[in-house]
Parts: structure tokens; sequence; C-alpha cells
């Protein structure tokens, strides 16, 4: 079996990254602690939380909310909190409806590496726009996503 080759350079900073041997145990508290807020993709802060584009989206649009506090625990936030990143999560559905006119959108995070997270240690809410046919053979057979813009 021939396949073409698609390639996804992008990818190749987050598939080889050692966020260690970088300086950086966690990219979710380095953004934000970083002051640089564009470079970083952050798109609003609040007291307790800020959302950001994904860096390595799974569709246009992919935005993640993030506490300030490093943890990996849901049980650890505060009200406060939970309550500051479901807000921001309402506010970011509105803003990519009003955008981009997606059909749906999946909301949620995973917890714990078993679930899936690719951050364990610092617990984050991705918000993914999502369009009837948005999906294909190529995240399952050539682990590759086509999006149809870039950040």
């Amino acid at each position: 079996m021939n396949f073409d080759r698609m390639w996804t350079p992008w990818r190749a900073g987050y598939v080889t990254r050692d966020p260690e041997e970088q300086g950086v145990s966690c990219f979710l508290c380095a953004l934000p602690a970083s002051g640089a807020d564009e470079e970083a993709l952050i798109l609003v802060r609040r007291v307790r939380v800020f959302m950001l584009l994904n860096r390595y989206p799974y569709n246009s649009g992919h935005l993640m909310v993030a506490p300030y506090e490093h943890g990996g625990e849901i049980g650890s936030l505060s009200r406060e909190t939970v309550a500051e990143m479901w807000d921001l999560a309402q506010q970011a559905v509105r803003g990519l409806a009003a955008v981009y006119r997606p059909q749906g959108f999946n909301i949620g995070m995973n917890v714990g590496e078993s679930a899936g997270a690719g951050i364990p240690d610092h617990l984050h809410l991705h918000v993914v726009p999502r369009w009837a046919g948005d999906t294909n053979y190529m995240p399952v057979i050539a682990g590759t996503k086509v999006l149809p813009e870039t950040l």
C-alpha cells in the first residue's frame, strides 16, 4: 500500500520537545508567567484562569482554558476557579460560534495520563469547534490532522 505524505512541520516541536531540558516543567505555568501574551497565544486573562489558542489544534479555533494554579486533581480546584473556567468556556463558545459558525463543539478535559491527558499535571479544558464531515481517515491512518488555516 502506498500513501502520500503530508508534511506537518509545526507538530515537530510538540513531538520532540523535552520541557525539562528547556527549563520549563509545565508550559501552562510558563506561558502566562512570561507576560508575552501574543507570543504565548493567550487570548483572555481572568483572576484565576486564562484562555489560549491550542498550538497543536484538533480543529480550527481549538481553544484551551486553564487555571494559573498548577495541579492535576480536579478535586483540588476551588469552586471559584471551576466557575471561572466554565464562564470562560461559555465566552469561548459564543465567540467561536460568531466567527466560525461551527455545527457543534467538543468541550471537556482528560484527567490523568490513562485518560489521555497530554499534560496530566496541569488541568485544562478544551473547547473544540466541530463541523459535519470535519473528520476523515487522516488522523486514524496517517496520524495527521488537516487544518484549513494556520494559527
